[in-house]
């Protein structure tokens, strides 16, 4: 009988040899071999065109004004190898650092591959980033070169003076407008393309990706991934998003994003399917649109956009032919079980919750295909990561199912983060007694399904107990006039702590007293008394990250009047 408790078997994919893991399928099916090619950029491109699939379609563009490019695989592995030559020309070399401050337009994404192909390290950042946040991350990564757009050059020309080491700032849609010095045009679409590039030649552990992310204080970190993750990413694409060769799809997150480029970049384009990107941001109907337009199979978004589908109900989705999506899944929060019922419901599919971290590099703990769902769980480990609940402060497997500790994974995956940009020592904080500690509380129940409870940071201590901020949540969800909540701690005198609600509202429903009182109502039936809030508070929106997360710690830091830590990553900062 397998326990529960961690997840050590590694189940064969269809068709494996015997006793072949996860990964080493994942190997097999790429084509790496010892000694072979290994880099990103050629795998998810001219690999692609040497299948015989140079002709299929690798991407489809629409832009803001509605203007539409398409690419094919052989388009792909031209421009990408456009790009590389270009930067080679620049004096750029491998390991150089290029950060890529663009919005999400074709150069971005094939500007990835670009820099991989050319050995460089990419460093993509948030186009919607002000001077500041830019600043603070170039200064860490010393990148050599920057790749931004006419509109965010007064940006970039205000940090210049303070960035000595970055050499030459490569404006993609520079057209005729007057550039200043370290700066120079790059028209991709005009620039004659380059047939043949020789991709750097690296190892399982070169560094590819350097994303930043920021936790409750100190400056933002640079996780640094290795051309290796793609193992990790194409065998997660594979098995979880299930994206198969004749797909289409449509991965919402912006490659400013981990989820961006693990599964918006690497992941479908070494599977070889045609993904689709939207420039525009969240709207209800155009996205309806936009999965009609193109007839999207499989679709990755976020519960903050999935909540707010909700919020606008099912009738505008009868006004959209959607009968082409066959499997949705959800990233960057906890899904609560509320939007998986509605999923189902409305789009006769459930979003599958899918759990990992821009440390992690790919999905960690998933709803697989196939799996029984229980709504509101983040369901079980992937094959071929090791994964436990470990104790609070011994950091020691615990061993029963049904109790709440730390999330924690045994390192060896692929794409496991190689340390924080020039910060060992906080790396190394990150393991404890040989296991990885994700900072995330959960449970296990009987048949191996995990169950979020809330960031270590986001627990409220109530009368001496501990309280995740995701049941409240989930249970102010249900009821039908909220449409996002987060719930946080607000002092008091007697119990330490107690709970606060900060609620938005679905339109048509006006905040008041009586509403607050039907709401309290309704919860009560659903909670324990700990967890009931003290006091709800209506607000217009919730504070969240770029990437859809809600920023829990601004709302509490807020009611201890303690500093607001890191806001660089607020989504209008």
């Amino acid at each position: 009988m397998n326990d529960p408790r961690t997840n050590p078997s590694t189940p064969k994919p269809a068709g494996a040899p015997a006793g072949e893991s996860v990964w080493s399928a994942a190997e097999r099916e790429l084509g790496i071999t010892q000694g072979g090619p290994r880099n990103i950029g050629w795998l998810c491109s001219d690999r692609v065109c040497q299948l015989g699939r140079g002709s299929h379609l690798a991407l489809v563009w629409e832009g803001i004004q509605g203007q539409t490019r398409r690419y094919t695989y052989d388009d792909l592995r031209r421009c990408t190898n456009t790009i590389a030559a270009f930067l080679q020309g620049c004096s750029v070399v491998p390991g150089d650092r290029v950060c890529l401050f663009l919005d999400k337009v074709p150069e971005l994404y094939m500007g990835v591959l670009g820099v991989l192909k050319l050995g460089a390290i990419a460093q993509p950042l948030f186009s919607a980033f002000g001077d500041e946040s830019l600043l603070t991350r170039l200064q860490s990564s010393e990148a050599t070169a920057i790749l931004t757009q006419r509109k965010h050059l007064g940006k970039v020309r205000k940090i210049l003076a303070q960035t000595p080491w970055l050499k030459h700032v490569i404006v993609v849609d520079a057209g005729a407008a007057p550039l200043q010095q370290r700066e120079i045009g790059f028209d991709l679409e005009a620039a004659e393309k380059v047939e043949n590039f020789d991709a750097h030649p690296v190892t399982a552990e070169t560094p590819s990706l350097l994303h930043y992310t920021s936790g409750t204080t100190g400056q933002p970190k640079g996780a640094q991934h290795v051309h290796g993750s793609i193992v990790a990413q194409y065998a997660t694409t594979r098995q979880v998003l299930d994206l198969k060769p004749d797909d289409v799809y449509w991965c919402t997150a912006d490659p400013g994003w981990v989820t961006g480029t693990s599964y918006g970049i690497i992941g479908p384009w070494s599977v070889g399917v045609c993904q689709v990107v939207m420039e525009a941001g969240f709207n209800t109907e155009a996205w309806y649109q936009f999965l009609q337009r193109h007839r999207v199979t499989v679709w990755y978004s976020a519960p903050t956009a999935i909540r707010l589908l909700m919020r606008e109900g099912g009738d505008v989705v009868k006004r959209h032919d959607l009968r082409s999506l066959r499997h949705l899944c959800s990233v960057g929060e906890p899904l609560n079980a509320e939007a998986v019922v509605w999923s189902q419901k409305t789009y006769g599919l459930p979003f599958l919750d899918t759990y990992w971290q821009t440390e992690t590099g790919c999905i960690v703990i998933t709803n697989l295909p196939g799996m029984p769902i229980k709504p509101g769980s983040m369901g079980k480990p992937f094959p071929g990561i090791e994964a436990t609940i470990v104790d609070l402060k011994t950091h020691q497997p615990i061993g029963k199912t049904g109790v709440v500790g730390l999330i924690a994974l045994k390192p060896g995956w692929p794409s496991m983060m190689r340390t924080y940009w020039r910060n060992p020592e906080v790396y190394a904080g990150k393991f404890k007694n040989g296991w990885y500690i994700c900072g995330d509380r959960a449970s296990i129940d009987a048949d191996g399904y995990y169950w979020f409870v809330g960031r270590d940071d986001d627990v409220i201590n109530t009368a001496g107990h501990l309280v995740g901020p995701f049941e409240i949540e989930s249970a102010l969800l249900e009821h039908p006039a909220v449409a996002e909540s987060a719930a946080v701690a607000t002092p008091d005198p007697v119990n330490m702590e107690v709970v606060k609600a900060f609620v938005a509202l679905k339109p048509g429903f006006q905040g008041d007293p009586d509403l607050e009182l039907e709401i309290m109502n309704f919860i009560r039936k659903r909670l324990s008394p700990l967890a009931m809030p003290q006091k709800i508070e209506f607000t217009q929106a919730l504070p969240k990250t770029r990437s859809g997360k809600i920023m829990r710690r601004m709302l509490r830091a807020k009611e201890f009047n303690e500093p607001l830590g890191d806001l660089s990553t607020l989504e209008n900062d």
